[in-house]
């Protein structure tokens, strides 16, 4: 029986209406479509710029609960797609059991992946160049949000973007999860690259991408080790870190639908 339920999981900077095209897109082909906030976020966009407490003070730990709760309560297991961030959580929801098949566009990387390219340093800065940012949510300016998310966007799209999508990050969980990579020991962000039952995995990565880059993602891919797992990765060119949101991203929503529904 192939799946009928499709969760999307957004990444950092975002909420969940960064998913608005994939939800209706999905919809549209008669699956049922869920795209969760991490606990707290299930505010506006602009209720979470005005206070951002809910994102000072949510787990990593907390969102997964919060992602597995929910697939626990589907009579089926759905395709789960997760970008950036959510990427990770993806590959943490496949590797604890859920799902028929899994998706991570332009994720960040689980631990042990210590590939850190020029651009993600540039990218990632604002965040990093400052213990203090630990306790702290941290936004992006419009320009650092052009240069991590939207590189190759037309400038009035981007700037949309920014106006309509923007929000601050944790700067908890993303220095965790630097650190992860440097004092390496199950952290939040693990997961059993050499687990035989974990589900179908495809990467996507898009070709532009500053803070995520491909070379992140194949890593990552190349990370895992059973032979008896299915993970492959598909590069687009010319596209930019926000790909869910860029001008062609249906072409990428039915590819990514069409593998995980082959693979499930």
């Amino acid at each position: 029986m192939k799946p009928d339920t499709i969760v999307l999981i957004h990444g950092f900077w975002v909420t969940p209406r960064s998913w608005e095209h994939w939800i209706a897109h999905y919809q549209a082909k008669g699956f049922k479509v869920l795209a969760p906030a991490y606990p707290g976020f299930e505010v506006e966009v602009e209720a979470l710029t005005a206070d951002p407490t809910p994102i000072e003070q949510v787990t990593v730990p907390q969102i997964i609960e919060s992602l597995e709760t929910l697939i626990r309560g589907l009579e089926t297991p759905p395709i789960i797609m997760g970008h950036s961030a959510g990427g990770v959580f993806t590959q943490i929801l496949l590797d604890h059991g859920y799902g028929a098949a899994g998706v991570a566009i332009n994720s960040a990387p689980t631990e042990g992946v210590k590939v850190i390219p020029l651009s993600q340093l540039k990218a990632t800065f604002p965040v990093l160049k400052n213990p203090a940012n630990r306790h702290k949510a941290v936004g992006f300016t419009y320009d650092q949000w052009r240069y991590a998310f939207t590189n190759t966007f037309p400038e009035d799209q981007a700037r949309a973007t920014y106006e309509r999508y923007h929000i601050p990050a944790s700067g908890h969980i993303f220095w965790g999860s630097a650190l992860a990579n440097v004092h390496p020991g199950k952290d939040d962000n693990w997961v059993n690259y050499h687990n035989d039952d974990r589900k179908p995995l495809l990467f996507v990565a898009g070709e532009n991408d500053n803070l995520m880059p491909p070379k992140i993602q194949r890593s990552n891919a190349a990370h895992y080790k059973s032979p008896k797992t299915v993970t492959e990765v598909v590069e687009y060119p010319g596209r930019a870190h926000l790909l869910p949101a860029q001008d062609g991203w249906e072409e990428i929503a039915d590819h990514a639908l069409a593998w995980a529904l082959d693979h499930s």
